[in-house]
């Protein structure tokens, strides 16, 4: 199989993939047109804009790093797409500066509101760049993913510490700045006007499994595979999961 989400990193980003291809394909369907325009803020070196490119998408790349939009560059030269890959220098509050507000079929919002000064904002942002019945593709840390990996390292306090602490964090030396339970980002998007699709549990297992097991084992990567796709979208796995997805469509507001 030739995804190019499909080598062992593809625990962190499988489930998210496989929905993400299905939205993009029932978005064709819908707009009569083979090429989307997306919008990916937050996109890094491209995990993700460079494989939807490949599938014959138009997308823009929003980012504040230089050094990662020089990667995504090269990456989406490397992978035959530079002619479908834009990269440009901003971020989520100041998305219009560089993007075009209601351009975009799809926006993908992935690990961006775990950083940003204002989620809300970050949110409506994503949404408002959004056209007529658009998609909305988010992807942020989960709250109860690090409480357990922290309980199972044996750090205890620190698991205690982030159930309570408003932001989702362990501690001080916590890297992630703000953390989330699937209630609050589907609050999030439906406040900026989306209907929410699904939601599903990224990384139930993934972060939890020994990697020399997945390496090891024979067929045990594809069968880790399956049962994070399997889990994902089962609520009861939601709440133990190191990032939440939600996938959703822009409302009408003349409906609302």
């Amino acid at each position: 199989m030739s995804d190019p989400m499909r080598p062992r990193a593809s625990l962190r980003t499988a489930v998210v993939w496989e929905v993400l291809k299905d939205a993009l394909e029932d978005r064709v369907k819908a707009t009569g047109r083979e090429s989307l325009d997306v919008l990916d803020t937050g996109g890094g070196s491209g995990n993700f804009a460079v494989p939807v490119a490949r599938l014959g998408h138009q997308v823009t790349v929003v980012d504040p790093s230089p050094n990662a939009l020089f990667a995504l560059e090269r990456r989406a030269a490397e992978a035959g797409v530079a002619d479908r890959v834009r990269g440009v220098q901003g971020d989520a509050h100041g998305l219009f500066d560089v993007a075009e507000r209601g351009g975009y079929d799809v926006v993908l919002c992935h690990g961006v509101l775990e950083y940003v000064d204002d989620p809300a904002e970050g949110v409506r942002n994503a949404v408002e760049a959004l056209r007529p019945s658009g998609v909305l593709s988010l992807l942020a840390a989960g709250l109860g993913g690090a409480v357990l990996a922290r309980a199972l390292a044996g750090h205890f306090t620190e698991a205690r510490h982030a159930l309570t602490d408003p932001a989702g964090r362990w501690g001080e030396g916590d890297p992630v700045p703000r953390r989330f339970t699937a209630d609050q980002l589907t609050g999030l998007v439906s406040d900026a006007g989306v209907s929410v699709g699904a939601v599903h549990g990224v990384r139930v297992f993934a972060d939890l499994v020994p990697g020399v097991l997945v390496d090891t084992e024979p067929g045990a990567l594809d069968a880790l595979l399956k049962l994070e796709a399997a889990a994902a979208e089962m609520p009861s796995f939601h709440s133990v999961a190191t990032q939440l997805h939600v996938l959703g469509e822009k409302q009408e507001r003349d409906e609302v």
